[in-house]
């Protein structure tokens, strides 16, 4: 279909369709299949413009391969979660085991010959550049370090989260863009700016149900869920602000902090520790850092992915990462940035040793009242 086609499909019946699109189980080609629409109404030309570059942007999430290695955005960003699960990997392994999502740089040692952690935790290897004062202590001169991380999702976030990547190394989502397309895809070809903006004007017509595309379209984000059951009502109390869950998950998306943490971050930060990397039950190789500190002294940092820490270099970030959206929570496993969690009880398995680390235990009632209404969200 020629991006440029559609000559009176609204921006809303857009939002919508993708909208509609998401949540269900998809192969990483699978494309979206847009219908020409025609409406009854007369749009200025700033609106059109928005509307061909959103059009042509979901021609180049879905086709363009920038003369790389054979994967488009959505080879890795599906449309059914915005992200890849280990089902939608392996169905795809299954179907063809050239397809474009098995490449060398993302198999389990970089030659291409072994596909495990892909195949089984639906991670791929990113390039993180680390802070002046930190080094590898096995490559003391590398400036970046391999790690393995899941696909930040491409639903909801774009439109109303300005924290892109795990991190939040991205300044902007056509940075982002041009990054992947440079190394995921491995390009043959530099994006025009054009093209950036179209990528970034299609991802923010993505999202996870319509509540939220019409959130979008409102400004008025959906209501938390009341429950019905007695345990989803409990479980709604985890989430009130300042609550165990809600002091962490606050706001639209249930992912800003609603006052200072641990970490020493701001009211309203994105980034938070669930003790992953410390607890490490997704079981990824461990690499020794050494943090030079303001006064001179050096501190090794065994981890196998210190977060925050890299980009900013203060080791009172270790661990942190971006939290991302609760919204449409049982559809977007798996979850943390190294997907070690498959399932909502294993979300739950994490949150105990984190809670039990801070002497706020969880009763086998409680987190079975909190999975509840984690479900409803």
């Amino acid at each position: 279909m020629n991006p440029f086609s559609l000559k009176r499909f609204t921006l809303t019946s857009l939002m919508m369709l993708a909208a509609a699109g998401c949540g269900g189980p998809t192969t990483p080609d699978e494309q979206p299949q847009v219908e020409e629409t025609e409406v009854e109404e007369t749009w200025d030309a700033e609106q059109e413009a928005t509307l061909a570059s959103t059009v042509h942007g979901a021609y180049l999430f879905t086709k363009e391969t920038f003369k790389g290695n054979g994967r488009t955005c959505a080879t890795c960003h599906t449309l059914s979660t915005g992200g890849l699960t280990p089902a939608q990997a392996q169905a795809a392994w299954q179907r063809n085991r050239n397809d474009p999502l098995f490449r060398a740089i993302d198999s389990d040692a970089g030659d291409g010959k072994s596909y495990s952690r892909l195949l089984n935790d639906a991670t791929v290897t990113v390039d993180v550049p680390m802070a002046p004062n930190i080094r590898l202590a096995a490559n003391p001169t590398a400036r970046t370090v391999k790690l393995r991380r899941g696909i930040p999702s491409t639903l909801d976030s774009p439109r109303f989260d300005p924290v892109v990547m795990w991190d939040g190394r991205e300044p902007t989502l056509q940075s982002q863009a041009m990054h992947a397309i440079a190394g995921h895809a491995q390009g043959g070809r530099v994006p025009t700016q054009q093209e950036l903006n179209a990528l970034v004007d299609f991802e923010k017509v993505l999202f996870s149900s319509a509540k939220m595309a019409a959130y979008a379209l409102t400004g008025t984000p959906p209501p938390l869920p009341a429950g019905k059951t007695a345990s989803e009502k409990r479980g709604a109390a985890f989430f009130a602000p300042n609550a165990v869950c809600g002091h962490c998950h606050f706001g639209p998306l249930l992912n800003q902090m609603t006052e200072f943490n641990p970490q020493g971050l701001p009211a309203g930060t994105r980034f938070s520790s669930a003790g992953v990397s410390e607890g490490n039950l997704g079981a990824n190789p461990p690499q020794e850092f050494i943090v030079t500190l303001p006064n001179g002294a050096e501190v090794p940092v065994l981890s196998p992915d210190p977060g925050l820490m890299l980009l900013t270099g203060d080791p009172a970030h270790y661990g942190v990462f971006k939290m991302v959206s609760l919204r449409n929570l049982k559809n977007t496993a798996p979850y943390f940035h190294d997907n070690s969690a498959k399932n909502l009880d294993q979300v739950m398995v994490q949150y105990k040793l984190l809670f039990d680390f801070l002497g706020v235990p969880l009763s086998q009632q409680d987190i079975a009242d909190i999975t509840a209404y984690m479900k409803l969200l």
